[in-house]
Formats: C-alpha cells, sequence, structure tokens
C-alpha cells in the first residue's frame, strides 16, 4: 500500500521508521514542518523526521502553510491509499482529507486530551492510564470517529520521557495494524460530551509553589525536562520525591534535613529534594544549596 506520511518530532519520526520498515507499505511522500532556527546561533536545524526521511530516500515536503492552494495541488497529485497524520502540527484542509483516508494516532484515550499535549496532561492529572488513540481524520480538532485505542497504565512516578517512549512504541505498532486490518475495522463516533482539550505547554506554566505536594510532583514528572518547575526566585527543582500528600505543614518548611537530601513541607504533604539550580547557575546538590543559603530545619525553603 503506498501512504503520505505527516509528522514531526521524535513521536512522529519513529512511527515513520515502522512505515519504512515494513515490506507491505511504501511511503511515497514525507510531510513534515520547515527547518527552525535552534540555540543561541540559529543554527537551522531540520525536524528530526526530515532527517528520518532522507536517511531512507523518501521525497520530503515541508509546505509553511498546507492550507496554501499551491501546496495542496501538488499533495494531490500524489497518489496513495493513506494518509497518516502523528502530531504534524499543521490542520489538514478538506481537499486532503477527502484525498484518502487520513488516519492520526493521537497520544491519548479520546475524547480525553484533545490538543496539543496530552501526555503532560494525563500525568498532570494524576490519571492511572492513559494511551494511543487511531481514528479516522475529520475537519475539527481530534473528533473524528475511533478506529481502536492501545492503552497503557501510567506509573505512579513515571516521568514525561518515560511514558513519551512507551506512547512512542505502541503508537508505531498500532499504526501498522491499523492500516493492514482498516477494511475489518469499524469507525465509532466519539462522545463530545465527555470530551476534554489541552494546548501547548508555556513556559510559565513551570512556577511552582510549596500548596500541594502531590499537584507540584506531578508538575515535576510532566514538565522534566522541559519547561521545568521553578520557584518565584527563579530556583528550578530539579529532582524530588513525593513523600505523602495528607500532613498539613507551612508552605516551603524545611522538615529534614541528611547528607543527600532535604524533606520540605507544604500546605498538604511533603517532597523530598536532592537538585536544584538557582537562577543563571548550574545544577548542585540540595544540600549545597543549603549551605550557601545557610538554611537548615524549620526556615523556609525558597
Amino acid at each position: 500500500m503506498n501512504v503520505i506520511f505527516m509528522g514531526t518530532p521524535d513521536y512522529a519520526s519513529e512511527i515513520l521508521k515502522a512505515l519504512v520498515a515494513d515490506d507491505e507499505i511504501n511511503v511515497v511522500a514525507v510531510y513534515t514542518q520547515p527547518d527552525k532556527p535552534v540555540g543561541r546561533k540559529k543554527v537551522m536545524t531540520p525536524p528530526i523526521t526530515k532527517t528520518v526521511a532522507l536517511e531512507n530516500g523518501l521525497k520530503v515536503y515541508q509546505p509553511t502553510r498546507l492550507r496554501d492552494e499551491e501546496t495542496v495541488a501538488e499533495l494531490l497529485t500524489i497518489a496513495c491509499d493513506f494518509i497518516v497524520v502523528a502530531a504534524y502540527g499543521q490542520i489538514l484542509p478538506k481537499a486532503v482529507l477527502d484525498h484518502a483516508p487520513c488516519i492520526n494516532l493521537h497520544a491519548s484515550i479520546l475524547p480525553d486530551y484533545r490538543g496539543a499535549s496530552p501526555i503532560q496532561q494525563a500525568i498532570l492529572k494524576g490519571d492511572r492510564e492513559t494511551g494511543v488513540t487511531a481514528m479516522l481524520m475529520d475537519e475539527g480538532l481530534d473528533t473524528g470517529d475511533i478506529l481502536k485505542i492501545e492503552k497503557i497504565a501510567i506509573g505512579d512516578e513515571e516521568m514525561v520521557s518515560s511514558l513519551f517512549e512507551r506512547l512512542t512504541v505502541s503508537a508505531a505498532a498500532l499504526t501498522i495494524e491499523v492500516l493492514k486490518k482498516f477494511k475489518t475495522l469499524t469507525p465509532l463516533p466519539q462522545n463530545n460530551a465527555k470530551a476534554s482539550h489541552c494546548t501547548k505547554i508555556s513556559k510559565q506554566e513551570g512556577l511552582v509553589t510549596f500548596d500541594d505536594a502531590e499537584t507540584l510532583y506531578n508538575r515535576y514528572r510532566a514538565f522534566t525536562p522541559w519547561p521545568g518547575v521553578y520557584l518565584e526566585s527563579g530556583l528550578k527543582l530539579k529532582k524530588m520525591q513525593l513523600i505523602e500528600n495528607e500532613k498539613h505543614h507551612k508552605a516551603g518548611e524545611i522538615l529534614s534535613v541528611d547528607d543527600e537530601s532535604v524533606v520540605v513541607g507544604c500546605k498538604k504533604g511533603s517532597l523530598r529534594l536532592e537538585l536544584v539550580q538557582p537562577a543563571s547557575k548550574k545544577e548542585m546538590s540540595v544540600i549545597a544549596y543549603l549551605n550557601g543559603k545557610r538554611l537548615s530545619i524549620a526556615d523556609t525553603f525558597a
């Protein structure tokens, strides 16, 4: 079967690799976002999906706007049986949706967490499970009929990077399965009344307080490595563990100190901190930070 693939980040590149590796699938074109300047020197850098495509000798298209008439007209000249979409980052116009069945691999159990940050949202909400949904795309945002859902459990201490990797593996396998069994699958409409939405993560969302230990811990799990979690002072909290989320303390009170960590109280619950990073400085042990600030038990951590 002939497939047009659309995707941009790591999640998409791994799905592309699975498509390329399958002898029954021929990837006839890859659409991805334009190269972007990266770092202080603003070096123009291609999306990882473009790199994977070129390594496999695939034709790459990088339109700034997929909806432009010339771009759509060019795409419609490419014969295909399916269009597979994974975190592409652009809206598909109706003409493209009508060109071939468009299958999207969304990293949530739809209709939960439609939008740009479903993996982070599952952790932020303290969910016990998440998954990947293969759906037929329509003109809405993640509103299409569901073809199949693959669910996975979320560990109590699982970080977003680990969950991302496991969901990516699941998505790659699900893509192949859905393409090969497409004719036997019955699309099921989503329950729009139960839908929730999420947007792109902003740096400002990393700002935290010592109000609720579990909430802070889930933000740490969801936002590491980016945007990270940090206090009003700019101090980044780089490594932590949830101790409990029942007892009540003074927000930020240092409850105990040992050779490698400090336990900090929240209005509800407490956390163990091990590594921090002051603004404009290198990462350091929390003990070194305490010594530098001359902080000890009963002081307020800041």
